[in-house]
C-alpha cells in the first residue's frame, strides 16, 4: 500500500489529506472535514488536472495582450505543452471575454479561452 499526504485546496480549511492507495487506485482518504476534500484527493493521487491562466498576444488591441484560462482543466503533466502553444499564439483584436482563441490545446480536449474582452486600438 502507498499513501500520499496532500492538502485540500476545495476551500480556505486546507485540511491535510492522506490518501492510501492500492494498485493505483484510491481506497481511502483521510483528514477531510467534508466531502469536497474526499472527492479532491481521489482525483488529486490519480488524475492531477490544474486550469492554466495565462496572456496571449493581442495585434491591433488597445493593450498588448489579453487574459486566458484553459477549459476545462488540463492533466497536470500536460501544462508545459499548453504554455508552449500559448507563447506561440497571437490573436487579432477585438476580443471578447469568453471567445475560444485556441481549440483543444497541446492536444488536451480543452480549449484557451479569453477571460477579459479586449478592443482595437484607435
Amino acid at each position: 500500500m502507498d499513501e500520499m499526504e496532500l492538502t485540500c485546496i476545495c476551500c480556505p480549511i486546507g485540511c491535510g489529506l492522506r490518501a492510501t492507495l492500492e494498485a493505483g487506485q484510491v481506497v481511502r482518504v483521510t483528514g477531510n472535514t467534508c466531502p469536497r476534500g474526499e472527492a479532491y484527493a481521489r482525483r488529486e493521487a490519480v488524475s492531477p488536472m490544474r486550469t492554466v491562466t495565462s496572456s496571449v498576444a493581442v495585434e491591433g488591441g488597445v493593450r498588448p495582450v489579453v487574459p486566458v484560462k484553459t477549459v476545462p482543466d488540463v492533466p497536470k503533466d500536460r501544462i508545459f505543452p499548453v504554455m508552449d502553444a500559448i507563447r506561440d499564439l497571437t490573436v487579432p483584436a477585438p476580443v471578447r471575454a469568453g471567445d475560444v482563441l485556441l481549440r483543444d490545446v497541446a492536444g488536451t480536449g480543452a480549449d484557451v479561452v479569453a477571460t477579459a474582452g479586449l478592443d482595437k486600438a484607435p
